[in-house]
């Protein structure tokens, strides 16, 4: 056993996503088998005494990796020392609710946020941010905490590849892990781009390019590609509840790729700063690009080739980030 146990926070901790990604991170299954967990758990105060429930069901699973559980209402308490911050509360959209009131109230957390990590965690932190607007939510989170550097902020984009790689998946009767090099460009919103241009397909032993296994240009350019942007909403009009299994296993697929790195010639998607990317995608964004990482760094994979068709699409999701980054941007200086 490492001796030190990892400090990991998770907000929003009595939420749902949560209830479905803690027994993961506790289990060992993100930061490694043999790496002990210190979990930090920060909501708001009217949720501490659900926090309490869950705090003694993660007791209740007798855990070898869990030393300690500490619920909390205070982000000094929340954020001290962390070697990971798993950002997972956001104020919801309500019913009949402005784009532009949903950012500013998230502005305001996560420009809170973001001064606490800049005032208690550890410079090398790791900060996932999953509460929507991601993107945008992210960038502000980052700002906020000029001294940590921006490269260790990034926001979840994984749901969405995962999402395309298990439609490419099942269209050719193949096992999800039977399908890499996804990539989900740009905003985890609707207008972000599934691109399976550089995704290949091993069928019967052998690697083929996706439009080659598929043999269905018109699906993989119309269907697949809506079915990947609007699958959040299909999963919340089933349950009336949004995705939270699916999400939580994305966040231990993506923190879990931060600390241990992506298997070689395979690449990821995520939400990173778009600063000096090689795509032609405007600085200052937290936009989702197809990555590598070791060392706990994650580089941008350069020279895959982009079609007009790819490029139109990278585009319109990158103006959508632009106009929500300008907006959040009025209300961070108020």
């Amino acid at each position: 056993m490492s001796a030190e146990p990892v400090r990991v926070l998770v907000t929003g901790a009595a939420g749902q996503i949560a209830y479905s990604l803690l027994f993961g991170i506790a289990k060992g299954d993100v930061f490694g088998k043999d790496q002990p967990i210190t979990l930090i758990l920060l909501d708001i105060t009217p949720m501490l005494p659900v926090l309490d429930g869950v705090v003694m069901e993660l007791q209740d699973c007798a855990l070898p990796l869990l030393r300690e559980v500490i619920p909390t209402d205070k982000e000094d308490v929340a954020f001290k020392d962390l070697d990971a911050a798993i950002l997972v509360g956001s104020m919801p959209r309500r019913e009949g609710m402005e784009r532009k009131d949903l950012l500013k109230a998230n502005v305001a957390i996560f420009k809170s946020q973001g001064a606490a990590l800049e005032k208690y965690a550890k410079r090398t932190v790791k900060v996932l941010v999953v509460g929507n607007p991601a993107n945008t939510n992210c960038l502000i989170a980052a700002k906020s905490a000029p001294s940590v550097p921006k490269e260790n902020f990034s926001c979840l984009t994984r749901l969405d590849h995962n999402r395309a790689r298990s439609q490419v998946a099942m269209r050719c009767g193949v096992p999800a892990t039977q399908v890499k090099n996804v990539i989900i460009w740009g905003n985890h919103s609707s207008t972000q781009y599934p691109d399976v241009h550089h995704c290949k397909v091993n069928m019967a032993g052998s690697d083929l390019a996706c439009f080659d296994a598929v043999k269905d240009d018109d699906w993989l350019k119309g269907a697949f590609i809506s079915t990947v942007q609007q699958r959040g909403a299909a999963v919340i009009a089933a349950r009336k509840l949004s995705s939270a299994m699916s999400a939580a296993k994305a966040i231990c697929d993506h923190m879990r790729d931060i600390w241990s790195g992506t298997p070689e010639g395979e690449f990821v998607s995520m939400g990173v700063y778009s600063s000096s990317n090689s795509y032609s995608v405007a600085e200052d964004l937290i936009y989702s690009f197809p990555v590598h990482i070791k060392d706990k760094q994650w580089k941008i994979v350069d020279g895959l080739a982009i079609n007009d068709f790819s490029r139109g699409k990278m585009d319109a999701t990158a103006a959508e980030l632009v106009e929500e980054r300008d907006t959040a941007v009025t209300f961070l200086s108020a």
